[in-house]
């Protein structure tokens, strides 16, 4: 369906996976199962980190704020696309793509955030010690905690705010499962290059930010661990940190690569398909069991709770 300007949007068509038809039930079923795994996962860490006393602690605080945003973030673009897929419809209203992007684009920067936070955390609980209950207090935790959510969504207000006052007239196919900023921008018929600036300058300083203080903060993590003498202590620092670093190489290297770019250069969309697939559903599933396979104390935690549930 052609559109001719701004005013006549009413609908976007999320053409993502319309291109195969004849999977669309099979796809169907695969990411409903998936969606459930990225929740019952994140839910029972939640659950874990709730009821047991001896995970109340900052590092335990900010693992239950990843998890809730690996609920939050999939629950943005997943029913949509499993409703596309069961009606064939592949379609979205023009307020309602704005507000997906909107709260996708929040959710992913609040992560990248959090993951800079923790990545402080383990820095002052390694390299720090003995002074660690002192400058990670509960207050400085919610202070931390509260600031990553706000830069978050002030980012996206920003982002969606440049995306939305485009023109459309080249066509309102999405190509992609969900409203993002690289395949909306790329329908605008207007200049795009302030959104892609601010895109570009705006999100990759603040990327950058948040990577080079995860980076730093890994450095003197490592060199520290590098420096005790015992191999169970360095093996007992390594653990706590693993799970974090694993999970920043692989959100952060897929979402870096889907928005720290110029969106009128050359890419394949098959390719831009599967790489925000790895980051806004495939990584927040692996998530919760990245962190509960390395975690002796959240493995303990989730065994009793099950155990508990098993009870009753």
């Amino acid at each position: 369906m052609g559109i001719c300007n701004q005013t006549t949007v009413t609908q976007f068509i999320l053409i993502g996976l319309s291109d195969l038809p004849e999977v669309r039930y099979p796809l169907f079923v695969v990411f409903t199962i998936i969606y459930q795994v990225t929740l019952v996962g994140n839910g029972v860490i939640l659950l874990a980190i709730g009821t047991e006393k001896k995970l109340h602690t900052p590092m335990y605080y900010f693992l239950a704020n990843l998890s809730l945003l690996d609920i939050f973030c999939p629950s943005v673009t997943v029913p949509k696309m499993l409703e596309n897929l069961l009606t064939e419809k592949h379609s979205i209203s023009y307020i309602g793509c704005a507000l997906q992007l909107y709260f996708l684009v929040a959710l992913v920067g609040t992560e990248v955030f959090l993951l800079s936070v923790m990545a402080y955390d383990r820095y002052v609980a390694i390299c720090f010690p003995l002074r660690y209950t002192l400058m990670i207090t509960k207050v400085r935790c919610v202070q931390l905690t509260a600031g990553t959510w706000v830069a978050g969504f002030l980012n996206s207000l920003l982002h969606t705010v440049s995306t939305f006052r485009l023109s459309f007239c080249k066509s309102n196919q999405v190509n992609q499962y969900y409203c993002d900023i690289p395949p909306v921008v790329a329908l605008s018929c207007s200049s795009t290059y302030v959104a892609e600036m601010l895109i570009l300058v705006e999100a990759g300083i603040l990327g950058s930010s948040a990577f080079l203080v995860i980076f730093i903060s890994y450095f003197y993590i490592i060199s520290t661990i590098l420096k005790i003498q015992s191999a169970e202590g360095k093996r007992k620092a390594f653990s706590t940190c693993a799970s974090h670093l694993l999970v920043v190489c692989l959100f952060g290297g897929t979402t870096i690569f889907t928005y720290v770019r110029p969106f009128s250069s050359q890419h394949s969309p098959a390719r831009d398909r599967l790489i925000s697939m790895l980051y806004g559903i495939i990584t927040l599933m692996l998530n919760p069991m990245i962190y509960s396979m390395r975690n002796t104390e959240v493995k303990g935690a989730i065994r009793r709770l099950l155990y508990q549930k098993a009870c009753l």
